[in-house]
């Protein structure tokens, strides 16, 4: 089995949601306490074991890659002003010389385009796909290293999901639960997108994380467009399932969806919450503010 090695980050999104502060400012670029969102997903990533991290942008997006970059003048500041502390952190927030790769989606053709337009840079292997705007919080392993243990036992698709409100399983995707592969890995026996009120298989929600294998490749560059108008990456994972094996995985801590203005406003509140140095002061703000 070919291990994990490569992680498609889709980051070419207009975050209209957040206007007026994305007009200039990419939306994965927005900050989570003291570091962007993407840098967020990234550490994720990397505690999984990813070597290689590609990123599918737009126009207007190259401060991401500016961040993933060295900034001498900012390092021979911080070193001079013995600033040491914030220089080593930017030290561990970058990728190895050659293990970021940037291409262009160049239209807002969907997931399922985003995807299949880093086709040539993640070649014939199996691929992990992380969402930028889902944050996945947990206190012990990260999602993704959950997947990625899950893959190395059974090898095939894999899908991170979690147990959505049952009254609102209309709002996602939902897959079908099967057998159980161990941890906390099942067989998914059906994917159905935003079902109607009461028809749901399970209450099991996808939440942005995947394991793909190479294939799916092909069937979206052949995939028509659908809901949207876009190409639409469920529609060719239900193409390739009925050649493949998919297992879901569920995720046990809590996500934050930052591309709403909500779920981007509680991320901030619970990285902080959590931060030495800074929970205790932030707590004590909070009553103030609620009376």
């Amino acid at each position: 089995m070919t291990r994990i090695r490569k992680a498609v980050f889709p980051v070419a999104g207009l975050g209209t949601r957040f206007l007026p502060a994305t007009k200039s400012v990419p939306k994965e670029m927005l900050t989570v306490v003291d570091k962007p969102v993407i840098q967020h997903v990234v550490d994720e990533a990397r505690e999984a074991g990813i070597e290689h991290f590609i990123f599918v942008t737009g126009r207007n997006k190259g401060v991401i890659e500016d961040h993933f970059d060295v900034a001498y003048e900012l390092d021979a500041t911080l070193k001079e002003r013995g600033k040491m502390e914030a220089f080593e952190e930017l030290q561990r927030s970058l990728p190895a010389a050659g293990q970021a790769s940037f291409t262009r989606q160049q239209a807002p053709l969907g997931l399922g385009h985003a995807v299949w337009c880093a086709r040539e840079i993640v070649g014939n292997e199996p691929f992990a796909l992380l969402l930028p705007d889902m944050l996945h919080h947990s206190k012990g392993k990260s999602c993704l290293a959950e997947m990625v243990e899950a893959y190395d036992r059974v090898g095939g698709n894999h899908i991170a999901v979690f147990e959505a409100p049952e009254d609102q399983t209309h709002q996602y995707g939902i897959v079908g639960k099967g057998e159980s592969v161990g941890g906390n890995a099942f067989e998914i026996t059906k994917m159905v997108e935003k079902p109607k009120k009461g028809t749901a298989p399970s209450n099991l929600a996808v939440s942005g994380r995947y394991i793909l294998q190479p294939e799916i490749f092909g069937l979206l560059e052949k995939q028509e467009r659908g809901a949207g108008g876009e190409i639409q990456l469920t529609d060719s994972m239900l193409k390739l399932a009925q050649q493949q094996k998919f297992y879901g995985s569920v995720f046990k801590g809590r996500i934050y969806d930052c591309g709403m203005k909500i779920g981007f406003l509680t991320a901030n509140v619970a990285y902080a919450l959590e931060r030495e140095g800074l929970g205790d002061e932030l707590r004590a703000e909070l009553k103030t503010l609620l009376g």
